[in-house]
């Protein structure tokens, strides 16, 4: 397999760019990733014209594939054409609004971003903001983007910056607790319960590995957080309309967040994220409360027509159906190759999220510690490119969930699943 305009792209790009890259986890791929020239449905062509299937999907955002259905594109056109921005409120961004306001349980108000980075620091700010409290809870191993307050390790009788460039005196207001673990969140409330201002958690942890919360989990979190005055916050920046379909992963699991994150599938593939909530809560962000945000690019007349269209689609078109099938054959298929070939490992995932988790007793993690102490060298080292070497282009480690769209198809879920034969 030649790479020699991959290899030469990336030469120009260390030259320019911090790792060669403008996103930490694609400089993960060794000794340098390839450059993707264009999308063909569910496959991708890199830029020396080599074939893979694709199922990391941008990370999460291409529900439907790379080759957007004739609707999708025009509606996305049209607004392209008519300006790109104005910096004033434009009809489709209210149309969006409604869309999710009818199909959110949570969402009585949204107000819409750039990137779950973004939303989730607004989310921070806002929950903060309402109760007149600091500090947040969150899981060890979840991730809500790439700011100062959830860059936090330790538990709750200790706390650290995980990156360089965040004071001690920010993470000192954040207390990481591992997922599933009720008796931790009992002991953080027990400790600081007058100055928690929310619980923030994926619904399941997405971007470490995948973790499914135990039975009860969620409504535990409801409960106490009721219970002490604090918000519950969803983060579901990857789960969001791709578990639970139009209703979200909150619907799956029957419990209500009184804020939920959104981005990636939202803005069908642009840029976007988006915060949404019970009223009486969003009403305290700028213009109607005290909570400042704002943003130039936020409700981009492009990006909402892309969102909206793809939902749009979605709902009209059994889109849940085709990706949650394949999905359950995927992870079917996998389970039968693991158990001949690899009892130790196991396969996670529900609907059209996938992944194989290289544990080392068979056992389904519970928490982020379960999936780091996997064997991600070998996953990332060796296995990520035997798959390479047979066209199937999964995510870049294996903490990075894998994702199913509209455009694949029955073939390339077999094709894929005599790659994980050879390569396990």
């Amino acid at each position: 397999m030649n790479d020699d305009n991959s290899r030469a792209l990336y030469d120009r790009a260390l030259s320019v760019m911090p790792g060669g890259v403008n996103s930490a986890v694609r400089a993960a791929i060794e000794p340098y990733p390839f450059f993707v020239q264009k999308g063909d449905r569910g496959h991708v062509i890199d830029a020396d014209g080599n074939r893979y299937i694709d199922w990391v999907m941008g990370l999460g955002p291409l529900l439907l594939g790379h080759n957007l259905p004739e609707s999708v594109q025009a509606g996305i056109q049209q607004n392209a054409s008519e300006g790109p921005m104005y910096g004033t409120p434009t009809e489709i961004e209210v149309d969006l609004a409604e869309f999710v306001v009818r199909h959110v349980p949570s969402v009585e108000k949204i107000r819409f971003v750039n990137s779950g980075t973004e939303a989730t620091t607004s989310a921070v700010r806002l929950a903060r903001g309402y109760t007149g409290r600091n500090k947040i809870i969150v899981n060890q191993g979840g991730y809500h983007g790439a700011q100062d307050s959830t860059l936090v390790e330790g538990d709750v009788e200790s706390v650290a910056p995980s990156s360089a460039g965040v004071p001690q005196s920010v993470a000192e207001h954040t207390i990481p607790v591992p997922f599933n673990d009720e008796d931790a969140v009992r002991e953080a409330f027990e400790k600081h319960g007058d100055d928690i201002a929310a619980v923030m958690t994926e619904p399941i942890l997405a971007n470490y590995g995948i973790v499914d919360p135990d039975d009860g989990y969620h409504d535990f979190l409801r409960e106490i957080t009721d219970e002490h005055g604090s918000l519950l916050i969803f983060d579901e920046v990857i789960t969001g309309f791709r578990v639970g379909g139009l209703g979200c992963a909150q619907s799956e699991f029957g419990v209500t967040p009184d804020l939920t994150t959104f981005g990636k599938v939202i803005g069908g593939g642009f840029p976007v994220g988006a915060l949404g909530g019970r009223a009486e809560i969003m009403e305290q962000l700028a213009p109607s409360g005290p909570v400042f945000q704002a943003g130039t690019f936020s409700g981009h007349p492009v990006t909402m027509a892309a969102g909206l269209e793809t939902l749009q689609f979605a709902a009209a078109n059994n889109v849940y159906d085709h990706v949650n099938t394949l999905g359950d054959q995927l992870r079917s298929g996998l389970a039968d190759i693991v158990a001949d070939q690899a009892p130790e490992y196991t396969v996670a995932g529900t609907d059209s999220m996938f992944k194989v988790i290289f544990t080392r007793d068979g056992e389904a993690p519970k928490n982020a510690a379960d999936v780091k102490n996997a064997e991600t060298d070998r996953w990332r080292r060796v296995f990520w490119g035997q798959m390479k070497a047979q066209e199937v282009f999964l995510s870049q480690n294996q903490f990075e969930c894998q994702f199913v769209s509209y455009g694949h198809t029955e073939a390339d879920v077999e094709e894929t699943l005599e790659a994980y034969k050879h390569a396990l």
